[in-house]
């Protein structure tokens, strides 16, 4: 039975030197996001945004930490796996109380996991691999594996589709009370004006010093809201001004109007990620891979970098989906087939594959400013090649819920990070928006997945990256760094590619 001991909590808080300093500092920051999140439950969201702003009021088992090692946020210790590779055991910490109050344990996990592979698309994709989730003591979770699962722990951990842990009582499919046992917890949400989070006096941190995403999350400030702000060239005018403590999402030629400012700072997360055309592999133009290759033969990558970013300091053309940096890069399949900008050739081969004229319809929001640039660029490029483009221009809201439905596009323009583990790519999930699902990537990401040895999965990759070259599911455009700016009123805030303010505070 779960107990709410608001007393003895209240006397417990009162005596953690945690949340004297978090008393002492106080006060309120208000960060700058790219627009209205789509929903505020992360399992049933792949958006950053949703990520961000929910990451403050929810919590994983398993987080990353500054070197995007899988390291325990709610779980004890990372799990311990059995010899056949078949069985991992999580050990919860003690003491986590729900912001209703009540205690959390391997009966609220449980069912939060089982929601979460019922609902988020990553939690599906880590289904097909689940025999069993268990509760084996009150402290103790067990999953059963059909067989070994290489990047489940790194499933766990993301905050994207994300395995947040709720009240065993609150797993309705549509997220009525938002109950986390995150530092923040939701006080109000005004559509399209904020969404007001508070500090969660009854949060219990880590013991371990901060370190990235994991370690400590000190919840220094009484209160942070997050206000939609869609247009980008209003986004960079109040960073400018100070008007807000954080701005997310600028675009780069701020920076050095960034540098100029007196109340701020621009902050460049570099490399950031990648810039991707995602194909709809289900329903409408684009389900023929010929199709798809020639829509790909016709773009220039350097073209749409060149205009979305303006400078090389900002961008960089490469067709590997990992860079250099990372032990993952491969060039396996992108030779003849990233950067061609040949559409005279796509003409040829769309009209070979079969192409009549069909709407190509491309996604893209202007609320990501470079998106939108690259689709400008994009859409010339086809129509060159003959294609006949609809380019439809929506809020980032409306594009998450559109693209979700197979038959209202083509194409939709994203970007993402670069990903600690391939196997977090969104588009390799089957359910995920594209519906990418053929014998060969069945093949290829099945063999990645269930390889445990790292030296062996680097070069499984590689195949993987070879099959998406072949089927086209999707298009990286290549590397670009990013654009944030921060008042230099606020310290605590270590760059991210999803900004988080526990431990952020106002310098007196």
């Amino acid at each position: 039975m779960k107990l709410k001991l608001a007393s003895l909590t209240a006397a417990l808080l009162l005596a953690s030197p945690g949340y004297l300093m978090a008393q002492e500092k106080g006060g309120v920051i208000n960060v700058a996001t790219i627009g209205e999140p789509p929903t505020l439950d992360p399992m049933t969201s792949t958006a950053d945004l949703v990520g961000i702003v929910t990451q403050h009021m929810f919590e994983t088992l398993y987080t990353f930490d500054k070197k995007w090692n899988v390291t325990p946020l709610l779980a004890e210790a990372l799990p311990e796996i059995g010899a056949d590779g078949k069985t991992m055991t999580i050990k919860l910490r003690q003491g986590i109380k729900f912001h209703d109050g009540s205690d959390m344990d391997s009966a609220d996990v449980v069912a939060s996991l089982n929601r979460w592979v019922k609902l988020a698309s990553r939690g599906k994709q880590a289904g097909n691999f689940i025999a069993s989730i268990t509760a084996t003591d009150p402290a103790t979770v067990t999953i059963a594996l059909k067989q070994p699962y290489a990047p489940l722990a790194s499933l766990l951990a993301f905050n994207n589709s994300a395995a947040i842990i709720i009240p065993s009582e609150k797993q309705a499919d549509t997220m009525a009370e938002f109950v986390g046992t995150g530092p923040y917890m939701l006080k109000e949400r005004k559509a399209d004006q904020y969404i007001q989070l508070v500090r969660y006096d009854g949060y219990k941190a880590r013991s371990e010093a901060s370190d990235g995403y994991g370690g400590a999350r000190h919840a220094y400030l009484d209160e942070i809201r997050f206000v939609p702000v869609p247009d980008a060239n209003t986004r960079v005018e109040s960073a400018v001004s100070g008007q807000y403590d954080y701005v997310d999402a600028l675009p780069v030629e701020s920076f050095d109007k960034l540098k100029g400012a007196t109340a701020t700072q621009p902050i460049v997360l570099k490399p950031f990620g990648y810039p991707v055309f995602v194909f709809n592999t289900a329903e409408g133009s684009a389900t023929n891979v010929e199709v798809r290759k020639a829509i790909r033969q016709a773009l220039s990558m350097e073209d749409m970098l060149a205009a979305a970013f303006g400078s090389t300091d900002f961008y960089g053309l490469e067709g590997n989906i990992y860079p250099a940096s990372f032990s993952w890069s491969t060039d396996a399949g992108v030779e003849g087939n990233y950067n061609v900008a040949n559409p005279e050739g796509a003409k040829a081969a769309a009209a070979a594959a079969g192409y009549k004229g069909e709407p190509v319809r491309i996604l893209t929001s202007r609320q990501y400013e470079f998106h939108y640039k690259m689709a400008q660029v994009a859409a010339e490029y086809l129509k060159l090649a003959g294609f006949n483009v609809d380019l439809q221009v929506v809020d980032w809201a409306t594009l998450t819920q559109r693209r979700a439905e197979k038959g209202l596009w083509d194409i939709y323009i994203t970007h993402s990070p670069f990903l600690p583990e391939p196997a977090l790519i969104g588009s390799l999930s089957t359910t995920a928006p594209g519906w990418w699902d053929t014998p060969e990537r069945k093949a290829a990401v099945d063999a990645f997945t269930a390889e445990v040895d790292p030296a062996k999965r680097v070069a499984l990759w590689a195949d993987v990256q070879k099959v998406i070259y072949g089927d086209v599911p999707f298009i990286k455009i290549g590397n670009f760094n990013a654009v944030g700016s921060i008042s230099n009123k606020l310290e605590g805030v270590d760059p991210a590619p999803w900004p988080y303010f526990w431990n952020a505070s106002i310098k007196k």
